[in-house]
């Protein structure tokens, strides 16, 4: 009887290591999955979106995230003035704070 259960306790050791391993690896493949759906794009839009407020230039007309629409009267490092309205009020506002361009100031003078 004793004999029986040290058997049934090494069948059951070899099993649950093999249960392991595949853990593990469908982990893995979690990751992966996870990385290639999520962070990658993510990384990439991010990139986008740095490049785009990087070649803000004076004469775009721009969105913030806030929804104010502008065109843009002065860039410094890390702020844009921008003029909005019929009565050209000027806002400063942070480079962070551009959601889009939405129309480039070589596209506005054609």
């Amino acid at each position: 009887m004793y004999r029986l259960f040290l058997d049934a306790a090494a069948g059951n050791q070899a099993a649950n290591t093999g249960n392991g391993w595949y853990s593990i690896i469908m982990l893995v493949i979690l990751l992966v999955v996870f990385y290639f759906f999520m962070i990658r794009p993510q990384k990439k839009q991010e990139k986008e979106t740095a490049a785009m407020r990087d070649a803000l230039q004076v004469g775009d007309e721009i969105t913030t995230i806030g929804g104010i629409i502008g065109k843009i009267v002065s860039i410094k490092e890390e702020t844009v003035m921008i003029e909005t309205g019929k009565e050209k009020t000027k806002i400063r506002i942070l480079k962070s704070a551009v959601r889009n361009v939405d129309v480039k100031a070589e596209d506005a003078e054609e």
